[in-house]
């Protein structure tokens, strides 16, 4: 059973237990367009955890697609400009307008974010919590 999620209802990134046993787990058929959410190793051990969301967005230019991060919520839409008069005798290639919501945790942060051969690759990063010690004073009572 595949469930459908609106864009009103964000889709949880970053949540470990929510990604790997979390209702939905497996959720590629979810709509329009379709996108993968990765777990990326690195090589370099500075323990951040970096997440890639990938979403196929054929036929978008740059300028079609935008990117916003407001707190914890990520919006990514899709909105096709004004195209000359095509006629197709066969269309294949879905080329709506579009908008899906992630809600990132706590800490994530988008890096970066590129558009190559038809894929939306946006990059997440969560940096390592560093653990300082801090002196707490403690002040007298009157």
């Amino acid at each position: 059973m595949s469930r459908t999620r609106s864009p009103d209802h964000p889709l949880p990134v970053g949540f470990e237990a929510e990604q790997r046993t979390g209702p939905g787990h497996g959720r590629a058929s979810e709509g329009y367009p379709p996108f993968n959410i990765e777990r990326l190793l690195t090589q370099v051990p500075d323990a951040s955890e970096r997440l890639r969301i990938t979403l196929a967005v054929a036929g978008f230019s740059e300028d079609e697609l935008e990117i916003i991060q407001q707190g914890r919520e990520l919006l990514i839409r899709g909105r096709r400009g004004e195209r000359e008069e095509t006629i197709f005798l066969f269309r294949g290639i879905a080329a709506r307008q579009f908008q899906r919501l992630f809600l990132l945790d706590e800490g994530m942060d988008v890096e970066r974010a590129h558009l190559r051969n038809g894929l939306l690759s946006i990059y997440l990063v969560r940096p390592e919590r560093v653990q300082e010690e801090r002196k707490i004073n403690i002040s007298a009572s009157l």
